[in-house]
């Protein structure tokens, strides 16, 4: 049987895990990887990169145990990878101690504390404070970045290029780009992240009823300490980062702006407004009031969103050839691998035991 041959819509960090994933298990594979940028320039270029050891469902749990242990592989294989194992706190309301108990992975060993180790974050009264293990980030852009370039003897990487049609065949699916040239291959995997109303794929997607979401976080410029932890706040979804490579704090919040879209330059996505940085000042304020009068910057993105909030890895077409992968909602870097792993299971790629390629 001849190597499969695979086209790649979307080389952010899903679509270069999913790119890797292919190539891990099928070495002969012929795989096209193309994005409208370069590779790593949309959401993951904005993304906060942070790995939470948990999830709200058994299955977004399942997948966050298995992108923790593939990231903990690379890191090994490669100390030099912009992955940054980090100490973790969670402040929440006392009631939702039963919660946190099934939110976070058994490894995490959820621990009381009765401090946080950044002295600017206070434990309001009624609320208390957790240690976990397992945390890190990422410079998700440099790290996507490393993936293509350790793709390139593998696949084709064609960046800088709009792909204006989506179809599938009666041999298998075919990929038209603004360019005019043609991308044949057996399987297709769209990978786009909040690009989901693009009309090449628009029709393909509309049966997920997916929405994009503005992703708003403030830079708080004052430097990190060494041994300073991720503080999360459940209650609020929101938390305090410290991005030690761009010394300085990130403060990401729960943006309630929907329906954004990335390609209209008109629109309010772009730049934070000030009823971003009123909503995020309310929220820090709420746990370290000192922080607030350092947040005057930060980042402005979005992503899309599913309707129960998993990420969504189906085939779009009933011969199977065109495979969506995405809809992370704000979480494309902590669950890449996993998204990687049911999209290749999709492809009927044989499963393996992961290994550095």
């Amino acid at each position: 049987m001849p190597p499969p041959a695979v086209a790649i819509v979307g080389a952010g960090i899903i679509g270069c895990a999913v790119a890797r994933e292919i190539a891990a298990r099928d070495p002969d594979a012929e795989i096209v990887l193309i994005d409208q940028d370069l590779a790593g320039s949309g959401a993951s270029r904005r993304s906060a990169g942070l790995h939470v050891p948990g999830g709200g469902t058994s299955r977004v749990r399942r997948m966050t145990a298995h992108s923790q242990a593939h990231y903990e592989r690379l890191r090994q294989h490669d100390p030099a990878l912009p992955i940054h194992p980090v100490g973790m706190t969670v402040v929440a309301a006392e009631s939702s101690a039963p919660r946190l108990a099934e939110t976070y992975l058994d490894e995490a060993c959820l621990s009381r504390t009765d401090r946080v180790p950044n002295a600017a974050v206070t434990i309001p009264a009624g609320a208390g404070a957790w240690t976990l293990q397992g945390a890190q980030y990422a410079d998700v852009h440099a790290l996507t970045q490393a993936f293509a370039r350790e793709l390139r003897p593998h696949a084709r990487v064609r960046e800088g290029l709009q792909v204006t049609g989506v179809e599938t065949a009666r041999d298998g699916a075919v990929v038209r780009l603004g360019s005019g040239e043609t991308v044949r291959a057996d399987r297709v995997v769209l990978a786009p992240g909040p690009w989901v109303r693009r009309p090449a794929w628009e029709a393909f997607l509309a049966p997920l009823r997916l929405r994009v979401k503005k992703i708003a976080a403030l830079h708080v410029e004052l430097p990190p300490e060494p041994g300073d932890h991720v503080v999360y706040f459940p209650d609020e979804d929101a938390f305090l980062l410290p991005l030690a490579h761009r010394g300085h704090w990130l403060f990401s919040y729960t943006c309630p702006e929907w329906d954004v879209d990335p390609d209209t330059p008109a629109d309010r996505l772009h730049g934070l407004s000030a009823a971003n940085l009123a909503e995020a000042h309310a929220c820090l304020r709420r746990y370290a009031p000192a922080l607030v009068e350092h947040c005057t910057s930060g980042r402005v993105f979005c992503d899309a969103y599913s309707p129960d909030r998993e990420p969504l890895v189906r085939t779009l077409d009933a011969a199977g050839r065109i495979v969506f992968a995405g809809a992370a909602n704000g979480s494309g870097y902590r669950l890449a691998p996993a998204i990687a792993s049911e999209a290749a299971d999709l492809l009927h790629l044989p499963s393996m035991v992961w290994s550095h390629s």
